[in-house]
């Protein structure tokens, strides 16, 4: 094989091989921060056709109704745990030591994020609370009176903060 030939068969090897490195600690490092999302029924029964349950220890988060008189708090502290179902009916402990956020609240919609405890049991380390869809901040609703389109479902006295 001619010299200059193998230098450049040299060099192609050694920026693929440097290549093939770079992407795979990239996808390493996604692979750490892929937070799957589960409904009760999926972390109980498992997620898709093969019935996929995840590990406990597992990062995740899971999404579903909050069960109306299944709150308790500790008087001591800001630990709270709380029942999640989903149209499967089924059951899932969440346990959060925290501060709750103002629109949490008994029959709503809500999404933890936290770590797999046991097979009911999730420990979250964040809770957002789902809010109405139909809701604008008073920033853009200003922006959008301009437009020729806009028509408010909401009168000047509920973009203020009074009752309608």
């Amino acid at each position: 094989m001619n010299p200059r030939r193998k230098k450049r068969l040299t060099i192609i090897l050694a920026i693929s091989t440097g290549v093939a490195a770079v992407i795979g600690l990239v996808l390493y490092a996604l692979s750490q921060n892929i937070d799957l999302f589960y409904t009760p029924g999926e972390l109980v029964l498992g997620k898709g056709p093969d019935k996929i349950k995840p590990e406990e220890g597992q990062r995740l988060r899971i999404g579903g109704m909050v069960v109306p008189g299944s709150v308790k708090r500790d008087s001591h502290s800001l630990l709270v745990a709380f029942d999640l179902i989903d149209a499967s009916g089924e059951r899932v402990t969440v346990t959060y030591d925290g501060i709750l956020p103002d629109l949490f609240r008994e029959g709503q919609g809500i999404v933890a994020q936290g770590n797999l405890k046991d097979a009911r049991t999730v420990t979250a380390f964040e809770v957002l609370a789902k809010h109405d869809e139909n809701y604008m901040p008073p920033e853009v609703a200003d922006a959008l009176k301009g437009m020729k389109h806009y028509k408010p479902d909401y009168t000047e006295a509920q973009l203020q903060g009074g009752k309608p």
